[in-house]
């Protein structure tokens, strides 16, 4: 009977239903968000994805310009893309037999970048572990900012160091009867791409929580062993990151090698030997082809295998860093 009377009960509340005054008790306790500030966070939020969305327009925006003007050429009877891909021969202003060959112009920006590369690489990571585990305040300091006075000097001007000073110093050392070439064109790039990777080196490196390295210590490690055995592996996803900016920069560098490779088509043999990179024949041929020519239109299709040499670039560089984010 007790359990009979305790079902009719809750069953007459449930039918009542919910007491008003208690609701209204329930919902004036809530702290109530002003209008305003709802406004201005559906704001953010829009415009945030708003930027994400357009980051990536833009990427294919650019790419349908260039494509879009290289595609008659393409698509042409007369054009040949075996021989725009794997020939030597740029000739495209000849009267008798026009050639868009462009290997050696992608040998010469490998070249170039590899040579820049395994130069700024040591460089840049042996300078952004010395500055953010070996350096005192004031140095630095010091170190900072002359990394970022390096970072803002134009490329027009690292061209003309490797035009006046860097041939010269070539010339003496090697012997070379010409100091524009290869191994120009590759110091000034590892000088131009060390400040990108020491800087963002250097942040992936203090981005390290401090008690990895209290952790260390306590073990009895070195300041080399911390550095060679936990933070460098710790960090190591941002120092991917930051040599992969460094190649980027390596890669679509335009006036510097320009002034400092020699600007010389042909398939470069040893460090010492003139080349041509594809975005240097690119700035030098654009102002000088007539607009809807033949010479114009390659010219652009030579940027869109640029921008596609660019992107499997941060594909591998991706793939890569997921690669060592599962490991």
């Amino acid at each position: 009977m007790e359990a009979d009377d305790a079902g009719e009960v809750a069953r007459a509340v449930g039918a009542a239903g919910p007491d008003p005054a208690r609701s209204n008790l329930f919902a004036h306790s809530r702290p109530q968000r002003p209008r305003a500030e709802i406004v201005a966070e559906r704001v953010l939020e829009a415009t945030i994805r708003l930027s994400g969305v357009s980051a990536v327009f833009f990427v294919l925006a650019i790419f349908f310009f260039i494509f879009r003007e290289a595609a008659p050429v393409l698509f042409s009877r007369e054009f040949r893309l075996s021989e725009f891909l794997f020939s030597t021969q740029w000739y495209p202003t000849s009267e008798s037999h026009v050639r868009y060959g462009t290997l050696a112009l992608t040998l010469g920006t490998l070249s170039v970048t590899g040579v820049a590369v395994a130069l700024a690489i040591p460089f840049g990571l042996g300078a952004a572990v010395f500055v953010s585990e070996f350096c005192g305040p004031r140095l630095k300091e010091t170190l900072k900012i002359v990394i970022e006075l390096l970072a803002a000097i134009p490329s027009v001007v690292w061209g003309f160091i490797g035009l006046t000073v860097m041939s010269r110093i070539i010339i003496a050392l090697t012997g070379a009867p010409v100091g524009v070439n290869l191994l120009n064109g590759g110091v000034i790039l590892a000088l131009m791409s060390v400040p990108i990777i020491v800087s963002i080196g250097e942040d992936a490196l203090k981005a390290v929580p401090d008690s990895y390295r209290e952790a260390a210590l306590a073990l009895g490690a070195t300041r080399w062993q911390t550095v060679h055995r936990v933070l460098v592996p710790a960090a190591r996803n941002g120092l991917l990151a930051a040599v992969l900016l460094g190649v980027g920069r390596a890669v679509g560098e335009t006036m510097a090698v320009l002034m400092a490779t020699g600007h010389a088509v042909q398939v470069p043999h040893g460090l010492l030997d003139s080349v041509r990179t594809l975005t240097a024949n690119i700035a030098a041929e654009l102002g000088e082809a007539s607009a809807g020519s033949g010479h114009y239109r390659v010219l652009f299709l030579t940027g869109t295998l640029l921008f596609l040499i660019t992107f499997v670039v941060n594909l591998a560089a991706d793939l890569a860093i997921r690669g060592v984010r599962r490991r």
